[in-house]
């Protein structure tokens, strides 16, 4: 049996890696990104995280608020988002799988030291056209 992989997403970083308009309504882009997220918890992510998949969503700023659904647990950071990451990987049950996905450098070193995989917006924010998109306008 595959152990639970959780999969920990740096909101704003993810949001802010397409310039789409998300300024306008940090809060609503974070939404959206959240939603888009619901279909990698039964699916996994190839070649990182197999079925099931606990996904975290950690958000800051204006977006602190957005509600949790089905399949997605937000984390409204009280600081910074980058410091509540780092938490809930050093949190995580033993021996449990971790990926963040982030294109933060430092963010990336602090979590690789406590033993996470990293991989970075793109993995649940295709550009283009073809394949999934995960997070919609």
């Amino acid at each position: 049996m595959t152990a639970t992989t959780t999969l920990i997403v740096d909101g704003a970083n993810v949001v802010g890696s397409v310039p789409d308009g998300w300024w306008h309504d940090r809060r609503g882009a974070a939404e959206r990104l959240r939603d888009g997220l619901v279909a990698y918890g039964e699916s996994g992510l190839p070649g990182l995280a197999d079925p099931p998949v606990e996904l975290v969503l950690v958000v800051e700023g204006a977006a602190r608020g957005v509600a949790s659904v089905d399949g997605v647990r937000v984390e409204s950071a009280d600081g910074s988002g980058d410091d509540r990451i780092v938490e809930l990987v050093a949190a995580r049950p033993e021996g449990r799988p971790c990926v963040v996905v982030t294109a933060d450098r430092g963010l990336r070193a602090r979590v690789e030291a406590l033993g996470a995989r990293v991989t970075g917006p793109r993995t649940v924010r295709p550009a283009g056209t073809g394949g999934r998109r995960a997070y919609g306008r």
